[in-house]
């Protein structure tokens, strides 16, 4: 598996990439992880990480598309090929802009190559402000459509990157894997009850939000609305769970310049089961995104913890939330307040998205799913003898 992120960062693709590979693991496959020299070790079953050598001018990576990554995909490609070289293997699983390259490592070493699509990456491009750029957003879009058309399957997240793939390749082998919930179902130690106690929030109600603090997630717009909120319910409190130092400090000054401060709790990027305890003590869970259209992962673990959630009325929400599962605004500042202000008032409606919001989660994105859809992709993949003894293990256990 070829993954050109920092592994382990709790954020985005490296998430939806360890999923994939403890999917995998618990299917009783070996994987060699081929991936950047950032992030954090973890333990799989089955998995041995190679990371490339270190490059001491970067020590972090921002989301999305950066000039950083072209010395880090060259030492990617590199590393790939030199395990390809010294180990047999049935498939090269690409992500990202590591299937454009996997072309080529696939023809050469006559593998079999499943590129895993977790965004259209010209659409990334505009998404994060290369848009001025034609040249190489047509030379994205052309790389694009070579993965699409000469890969032997691919998996994508969500219905727009499938309805995308099919217009370009039809007859492409293809599974639509939608990320999994993030952390255990009940976080361990400190109970909700008891850690709103230590904050001294018994009686407040509690907004969370959880994630990445780029632009598009609708950060700014959010701590505005609030302004609006606290004026009829000064009981509520945003909690906001992300962001790396300089964007905090950044949103800080819009908190200071509404004078939002005892209203508004900066708890920076948190590990995942921490984040999942704020998550558990939520009265109101939002997705405030303003652009995309891929589903932020949040969305999954928002819909299991069975939390009324306040999301834009945008595709990235809708292709997963409706009417009976969310409360769906406006992407501006007056939706937000409309949102919240209407969710804060009427308690019956909280309960009732709650409740369907966790039933979906448990009907379509349980981890059963998950692993069925994995199997099958890669059962098309393998030697016919291997993908039976790989399916006899799973099922035994």
């Amino acid at each position: 598996m070829i993954a050109p992120q920092p592994f382990f960062e709790p954020r985005g693709t490296p998430i939806s990439v360890y999923q994939r590979l403890a999917g995998l693991s618990k299917l009783g496959h070996q994987i060699d992880l081929a991936t950047y020299h950032l992030g954090e070790n973890v333990k799989i079953n089955g998995v041995t990480i190679h990371r490339t050598s270190d490059i001491p001018q970067i020590k972090s990576l921002r989301v999305g598309p950066s000039w950083e990554k072209v010395p880090l995909d060259i030492l990617l490609f590199v590393n790939s090929v030199s395990l390809l070289i010294k180990n047999k293997y049935d498939v090269v699983h690409s992500h990202e802009e590591a299937g454009f390259f996997s072309i080529l490592l696939a023809w050469l070493f006559r593998k079999k190559h499943l590129y895993d699509m977790h965004s259209s990456l010209p659409k990334q491009l505009v998404n994060f402000k290369f848009g001025d750029n034609r040249l190489m957003i047509s030379m994205f879009e052309y790389l694009e459509n070579l993965v699409i058309n000469t890969c032997d399957a691919m998996i994508t997240i969500g219905p727009d990157l499938e309805k995308h793939v099919r217009e370009i390749n039809p007859d492409l082998p293809m599974q639509m894997i939608e990320n999994l919930p993030l952390g255990s179902k009940e976080s361990d130690g400190e109970t909700p009850q008891e850690l709103r106690k230590r904050l001294g929030y018994e009686d407040k109600l509690v907004i969370v939000y959880t994630g990445t603090f780029e632009r598009y997630q609708g950060i700014d717009v959010l701590i505005e609305s609030i302004d609006s909120v606290i004026r009829k319910y000064p009981e509520a409190i945003l909690i906001l769970a992300g962001g790396k130092p300089d964007q905090i400090e950044a949103y800080k000054k819009i908190v200071e310049q509404h004078h939002l401060d005892e209203f508004v709790c900066f708890l920076g990027t948190v590990p995942i089961d921490e984040a999942n305890k704020y998550i558990e003590l939520a009265d109101i869970l939002v997705s405030p995104r303003i652009e995309g259209t891929s589903v932020p992962l949040k969305i999954y673990t928002y819909l299991r913890a069975g939390k009324p959630i306040m999301a834009t009325n945008i595709s990235a929400h809708t292709l997963v939330l409706d009417e009976t599962t969310a409360e769906l605004v406006a992407p501006t500042k007056i939706g937000f307040a409309e949102g919240l202000l209407k969710l804060i008032s009427d308690k019956d409606l909280r309960v009732s998205l709650g409740h369907q919001s966790r039933k979906l989660a448990e009907e379509k994105y349980s981890e059963v799913n998950y692993l069925t859809k994995l199997e099958k992709i890669y059962q098309g993949l393998q030697p016919p003898g291997k993908a039976q003894m790989k399916h006899a293990k799973a099922t035994k256990e």
